[in-house]
């Protein structure tokens, strides 16, 4: 069995969405504190996932193989979620409304 190439970002994004669907996920804590903190719910995170586009990809991150994902919630909420898909399950590493100063808009960095 080949190992999975996180750095094909097709690859990557079907495979999120595909986990995302099949709600084969995991939220880590400091995500689930910032979906409290910031009222982002289970399903918004969900609807963001299957609207969503890699902005960034990170492969060889210290703490393993991660991306940037920004989607749309149904209700037009943009969110950004930090997730790795190198793992058999889908692990949301953190979630956030992309907002000034650091964002400009949804997909461009100040």
């Amino acid at each position: 069995m080949s190992e999975f190439d996180v750095t094909n970002l097709e690859a990557v994004l079907d495979r999120i969405h595909a986990q995302a669907t099949g709600e084969n996920i995991r939220i880590t804590q400091h995500a689930q504190q910032e979906m409290v903190e910031k009222s982002i719910t289970l399903d918004e995170v969900l609807q963001a996932i299957a609207t969503g586009q890699i902005l960034e990809n990170y492969p060889e991150h210290r703490r393993g193989a991660c991306c940037l994902v920004s989607g749309v919630t149904q209700n037009d909420r943009p969110l950004h979620i930090v997730c790795t898909a190198a793992q058999p399950i889908l692990i949301i590493i953190t979630v956030y409304e992309p907002k000034p100063p650091k964002w400009v808009t949804p997909s461009k960095r100040r």
